[in-house]
């Protein structure tokens, strides 16, 4: 008798506690984001705002950008600490598909959204997407001479004038595969290795490169829409070219977001997917300062901001990038790091 005492007194003990936790575990939503904190963290807050449900976002750095954050996904696969990865690109999200880090999830909200961007067996969807572009100082670069393609840029004209990201990070690392893809590799080296010769300046990130530009200090070079997109919110001398329109086009590269496998939360996980995915969402990133281009025709957007069908894009193979990443990343690290 006296056991079975002590055994309830112990259960009426612990209780509150088992019910704090529960609690707890149905009112949070652990999300790691590539995505810059300036743009991602508003869209959060509103999920928040509507489902009561507290988001714990971790957010990655720029010098870094996304393999910060891959890496340690992979180094927690045993033991996962996130419930959904929200990437700035799609190359590395694949990669973590293939690692075995993430779970399959068709999200209602995604149904509208193009085949193209979307991961067959359903581990990740791309939304609100930016375009590779190059942004020049307008005080520095006369109309005439504005370049209208990126392998221009090995000209003599432009030695050590332009600005590239480190090409082992974020999307500048897709932009390298997807050139590799569209050139071949014999093309594609010989073209960065003219980049090289012409001295070209490899700087921590995509913003960077927009802050060397706007600046002065630089006259031209390579980043996204988004970054161009705040130096001219902010009035500096910058204008913006998609490239190769006459050639092999501009990449466009998606937001993508996906399920971690074993999170958690995961039933939280797919409510924050479904609420990211949703034509709200891709309208907010469009007006925002971030200027995401929509993936769907139909969602509002700024009239400044083209239709992604309206740009000539590269063609691309996400699955054949993501491998490209990782055979390209040692000679790129060798030609312009080491």
């Amino acid at each position: 008798m006296k056991l079975k005492i002590s055994t309830l007194l112990l259960f009426i003990l612990i209780l509150p506690l088992l019910l704090t936790c529960s609690t707890e575990k149905k009112d949070i939503v652990v999300i790691y984001t590539s995505l810059d904190q300036i743009f991602s963290e508003p869209i959060l807050k509103e999920f928040e705002s509507k489902t009561k449900i507290k988001v714990k976002a971790v957010y990655d750095t720029e010098a870094a950008k996304t393999t910060g954050l891959v890496n340690r996904l992979i180094a927690e696969k045993s033991n996962p600490q996130a419930d959904v990865f929200w990437n700035s690109e799609v190359g590395r999200t694949i990669i973590l598909k293939r690692k075995g880090v993430l779970a399959p999830y068709r999200s209602p909200s995604a149904k509208d959204l193009p085949d193209q961007f979307k991961d067959k067996e359903g581990y990740w969807v791309g939304f609100a997407a930016r375009a590779r572009i190059l942004i020049y100082n307008s005080n520095l670069v006369k109309p005439e001479d504005v370049p209208k393609s990126i392998f221009e840029l090995t000209q003599p004209k432009w030695k050590e004038k332009v600005a590239l990201a480190n090409p082992l990070f974020g999307t500048t690392a897709t932009h390298t595969a997807a050139l590799f893809l569209a050139l071949g590799d014999e093309r594609a080296k010989e073209f960065f290795e003219n980049l090289k010769e012409n001295k070209v300046v490899i700087v921590p990130g995509n913003s960077t490169s927009k802050d060397r530009v706007s600046e002065g200090e630089l006259m031209i070079g390579f980043t996204d829409t988004d970054d161009a997109n705040i130096a001219i919110q902010a009035g500096k001398p910058v204008g913006i070219i998609y490239p190769d329109k006459d050639g092999i086009g501009t990449l466009l590269i998606p937001n993508t977001v996906a399920l971690i496998k074993n999170g958690p939360n995961p039933e939280n996980g797919k409510k924050l997917i479904d609420f990211l995915l949703s034509e709200e969402v891709e309208s907010k990133l469009a007006f925002s300062k971030s200027i995401q281009i929509p993936l769907r025709e139909d969602v509002k957007r700024p009239s400044h901001i083209p239709s992604y069908k309206s740009i000539k894009t590269m063609t691309t193979d996400f699955e054949k990038i993501a491998e490209q990443m990782e055979k390209t990343a040692p000679y790129l690290q060798k030609l312009f790091i080491e």
